[in-house]
């Protein structure tokens, strides 16, 4: 592969960041620090998107300029990915100079499928969407997300002809040229292709709402936000002249959460084909962590902080259980209890243990000299193609058995039955390929648990011994209940 370029949603800086835009940006993670490993040129872009009428509600209670309570947001998100270790190469806020500059040229590139009409809709801001009559209906004229009534608008808008891309953006799907994974989302969003899309209103008054963009050439309004929140994809990247946006667009993999599948999949592909641009390769599609059952929510008392987790049990600890446990492909509950569990049993025991024993034995019976180790003979096709089809379960679950299969193996070959031997070229031999597992182990983890990985690589990688300092997965000594 000469490129990869990989990209997620960018999150709404209308509250700080939850536990979902956490495990968002740790599937880019893994994708970017994995393609990083096969030497191909990667550029992973994360960002923040901070117009729109709930950013100037949000400014407005809190008593500051919508600037200013977007910048506050945006760097919460940044400390977050801190905290992650999550390795973007590229950060976006739609409220830089730059994505304004080029998102004005994108949308003139747009003009011949713009055009001005009257719109009447009923309108949600918690969700910056217009929503049918028949779905306003069903929730008796009041947002189930949010608690607040519909609002009913009459405006006059800019329109974007949608409905012009609809067969060719079903073709490009079902042709597997722009693929959308899981194969549920794929099916959702072909159902929603084959009805038809009707043509989308992207621009709101500026006396109804003045934090946006400005249209080119029509000072009495400003984009939508959805819509120009879609061009960081390209603006990041300095669409449509500079030197990366050539090189590296169109993106390989980007990845969003189920509840923007329309935009992502329909809108997002039809501005594309707008401007003339190839589409992305893949739309990964993950689902939602719930509590009990139930979507988190601040109403419910069940979000989860994922700083918290991080700080009582780890960072590689959160990594690898919501990678492996997570919501990769459909919903999963969360509990705190299970996350436990997993921390214990596969984290501390069985991948912990594989290494304090190994290492131990090599220091007790070899004098903590390896020597020269065998060369791997595990097949790793399965855990690649995992990887390719953006199953972080399944490929977690491939390096998960060799673990097991590696403890097996030393319960089976008793290291410290052959020391009593004296039979020291044996005993070398099996510590020999326990540590060469190792090693392969920890490189099959980088992308999803690093610091872990360097850790044992730095005890067994010199062929000598070289002490941990603490424990693999060290953690709080009172972890705060959740």
């Amino acid at each position: 592969m000469s490129k990869f370029y990989i990209t997620t949603a960018i999150p709404y800086v209308n509250d700080k960041p939850h536990i979902g835009h956490a495990v968002l940006h740790l599937y880019a993670d893994v994708l970017a620090r994995y393609m990083r490993q096969q030497k191909t040129p990667t550029l992973f872009a994360a960002g923040t998107d901070e117009h729109g009428g709930k950013i100037a509600e949000k400014a407005k209670a809190a008593g500051v300029t919508p600037q200013a309570f977007a910048t506050e947001v945006s760097k919460s998100f940044v400390d977050m990915w801190k905290v992650l270790e999550i390795s973007y190469d590229r950060f976006i806020r739609t409220t830089d100079p730059d994505h304004i500059k080029r998102s004005a040229i994108a949308w003139t590139n747009l003009s011949k499928y713009i055009y001005k009409g009257k719109y009447s809709g009923w309108y949600c801001t918690g969700h910056e969407e217009f929503f049918p009559e028949k779905v306003v209906k069903a929730n008796n004229g009041v947002c189930p997300d949010h608690n607040r009534p519909y609002d009913q608008v009459q405006e006059e808008n800019y329109f974007f002809k949608l409905s012009a891309f609809t067969i060719n953006i079903r073709k490009a799907i079902e042709a597997g040229d722009f693929q959308v994974v899981p194969d549920t989302r794929r099916n959702e969003i072909l159902s929603l292709l084959k009805a038809g899309l009707d043509d989308i209103s992207i621009s709101r008054p500026k006396a109804t709402l003045s934090w946006g963009i400005p249209v080119p050439g029509d000072d009495t309004q400003v984009m939508y936000v959805w819509f120009e929140a879609l061009l960081n994809y390209i603006t990041v990247l300095g669409y449509p002249d500079k030197p990366d946006f050539k090189t590296y667009w169109p993106a390989n993999v980007q990845v969003i959460g189920k509840d923007i599948l329309r935009f992502h999949a329909a809108i997002w592909p039809a501005i594309l084909m707008g401007l003339g641009l190839p589409l992305p390769k893949t739309l990964y599609v993950h689902g939602f962590i719930e509590v009990k059952g139930q979507k988190m929510g601040k109403s419910l008392g069940n979000v989860i902080d994922p700083l918290q987790i991080v700080k009582d049990y780890g960072v590689d600890a959160f990594r690898y259980y919501f990678l492996r446990y997570g919501p990769c492909v459909n919903d999963v509950d969360f509990s705190m209890d299970r996350f436990v569990e997993v921390y214990e049993s596969e984290l501390a025991d069985q991948l912990g243990n594989a290494v304090s024993r190994v290492s131990a034995m090599v220091v007790k019976y070899l004098q903590g000299v390896i020597g020269e180790l065998p060369a791997s003979d595990h097949d790793v096709a399965q855990y690649e193609r995992a990887l390719e089809n953006c199953r972080f379960d399944l490929a977690l679950e491939e390096v998960w058995e060799q673990i097991k299969g590696l403890n097996q193996y030393i319960d089976e070959t008793k290291p410290w039955e052959i020391a009593k031997t004296g039979d020291q070229e044996h005993i070398r031999e099996v510590l020999a390929y326990s540590a060469s597992s190792l090693i392969e182990i920890a490189q099959l983890l980088t992308p999803f648990i690093p610091d872990t990985a360097a850790k044992i690589q730095s005890v067994f990688g010199s062929g000598t011994i070289q002490a941990l300092p603490g424990s693999l997965f060290p953690k709080a000594e009172k972890p705060v209940k959740i």
